[in-house]
């Protein structure tokens, strides 16, 4: 009797251990499956922040070519004009002041008719005065970033 208890034993467990391993072979390959995903998925990113580092780093280098000071000689301040276009990009003094280069009481001062730029002050604001809405935020983002 205990032969065919061990026997009977042995069958059950062979057929557990076979229905088991059919139940998890789905899993074993979805997962296999998802492990290919994910690398794929990490060159992908790995890829794309190598792309966006080299845009920032081009971004900066076209951002930081300015107004020579040589175009800046000749042309005319004025402090309504920074006012206005101040306002129209939508910049506070201190904003505005980060794209120029210059301290926010600087921007204060201009605008008050306190003071004037210098000749690189007014080549900064030339290089500034083209920017729209956008390109300004955009500009400041990566002055901050």
């Amino acid at each position: 009797m205990s032969t065919l208890v061990s026997v009977l034993k042995h069958e059950i467990t062979r057929l557990a251990r076979k229905e088991v391993a059919a139940g998890t072979e789905v899993l074993r390959k979805a997962s296999a499956q998802y492990r290919r995903d994910i690398a794929s998925l990490k060159r992908q990113t790995k890829t794309l922040s190598k792309q966006v580092a080299y845009l920032e780093q081009q971004e900066k280098k076209r951002m930081s070519k300015r107004v020579s000071v040589t175009s800046a000689e000749g042309k005319r301040f004025s402090r309504r004009g920074l006012t206005t276009h101040r306002k129209t990009v939508g910049l506070s003094g201190a904003d505005y002041a980060k794209l120029v280069g210059v301290s926010a009481q600087t921007i204060y001062s201009w605008e008050q008719g306190r003071s004037k730029p210098r000749v690189q002050q007014l080549a900064a604001l030339l290089a500034v005065r083209d920017l729209g809405k956008r390109e300004a935020q955009k500009r400041l983002l990566l002055l901050e970033g």
